[in-house]
């Protein structure tokens, strides 16, 4: 294993041990999910909604220059939406052809802010927006990563700001032999997401 392996390795560890430690703040702020729903314990949804601003002191706290972007936000729900479908409708038709796993698009669409009751209906609504919006990109991504690994898996030249998942196993920027002899080999190499949706 090279350095670059044994660096990503240890991102992903990082990353899982994140996710784990998240996970457990259920117990610190009394909540437990079940079947995608979350339900906190009765004292604290109490105490939750005395906490709650209503509708008419946020619009008055809020600065006249945001209430004016809002529809502009709201605006770019609509390509979000066609974005969604069309990536849907684009891996349920091609990945069966070209043997990729297809992502679970509810691994990464998680809206789920709606059952906080200290959260007014517009911040429910707004909190709802942004988890859509950020999931999307987070499905696209993965989509488009696994896309990548098919047809064009060489790492770039340049620097990269964000660093998908597929990433290591790209071949490297100007390795022609490498292109020529393993293309098929990396084509198919897919095996831990297939392992990952078995379990």
């Amino acid at each position: 294993m090279n350095a670059y392996d044994e660096l990503l390795e240890k991102i992903h560890a990082l990353e899982n041990e994140l996710k784990e430690e998240i996970q457990k703040k259920n117990k610190e702020f009394f909540y437990e999910v079940h079947r995608k729903r979350v339900e906190f314990e009765e004292a604290t949804r109490l105490k939750h909604k005395q906490l709650k601003t209503k509708i008419l002191s946020y619009i008055q706290g809020a600065r006249f220059s945001v209430i004016l972007t809002a529809p502009i936000i709201y605006s770019c729900l609509l390509p979000a939406v066609l974005l969604d479908i069309m990536v849907s409708i684009y891996q349920a038709i091609c990945f069966p052809i070209y043997n990729i796993p297809k992502v679970k698009r509810s691994e990464h669409l998680i809206v789920d802010r709606q059952f906080l009751s200290y959260l007014n209906i517009i911040e429910k609504i707004n909190c709802s927006a942004c988890g859509y919006f950020n999931g999307v990109i987070s499905y696209v991504q993965e989509v488009a990563a696994r896309t990548e690994q098919y047809w064009c898996p060489i790492k770039h030249a340049r620097k990269v700001a964000t660093i998908h998942g597929r990433y290591q196993n790209f071949m490297d920027y100007g390795d022609a032999e490498s292109y020529k002899e393993k293309l098929d080999e990396v084509r198919r190499e897919f095996d831990d997401l297939r392992t990952h949706s078995d379990k």
